[in-house]
């Protein structure tokens, strides 16, 4: 993957708290064991491989500016294409408010209505805190487990579609037929 030339991960470890890593089972808001805070990886060069091949938002959209630096934002973006088009905006918990603020809400707010064009999802995660960003509101989904999936759903309302968010278990036929779509 191409990142923004000039860009790195110096002194930024945020990726390594926030984003649960399945290879080391570790989850979602909580430190690597592995991870040296501002440092870096201590196991770099054995590190798992769904961690060499992550880059955040910043370090591959050169259109997000400096104050995007997760080392200075605290908001780490990652884009997902496993079930739907997602764009994660995973907040420290210890910041959970920050993507409230400008910059970065009225940007996130623009890429929620981009989103929704194509039935794609904005969705904020502070620590296991999830909340859907869609282009007239935000909806709090609570706690998602990783057994559990993120589904958007279109209704036709009195001014047209009306899009939601809800959380389906993985035995849900709604879920099965997510996966069975994915593996096809």
């Amino acid at each position: 993957m191409e990142t923004v030339s000039g860009r790195s991960c110096k002194g930024c470890t945020l990726c390594c708290k926030l984003l649960a890593i399945s290879e080391l089972e570790k989850p979602r808001a909580t430190w690597c064991t592995h991870c040296h805070v501002k440092a870096g990886c201590k196991i770099h060069g054995s590190h798992p491989q769904e961690c060499r091949d992550f880059y955040c938002g910043y370090m591959i959209n050169d259109a997000l500016d400096e104050r995007w630096n997760p080392a200075k934002s605290k908001i780490v973006l990652t884009y997902e294409k496993r079930h739907t088009a997602r764009l994660s905006v995973h907040v420290d918990p210890g910041r959970a408010g920050v993507w409230r603020e400008e910059p970065f809400y009225s940007q996130i707010k623009r890429w929620a209505v981009e989103a929704a064009a194509g039935r794609g999802q904005v969705i904020v995660w502070e620590g296991r805190k999830v909340i859907a960003v869609l282009p007239d509101r935000e909806k709090d989904l609570g706690e998602v487990r990783a057994d559990q999936f993120i589904v958007t759903s279109v209704k036709t309302g009195p001014r047209g579609p009306v899009l939601d968010v809800f959380v389906v278990d993985r035995d849900d036929p709604i879920a099965q037929a997510i996966q069975t779509e994915a593996r096809n």
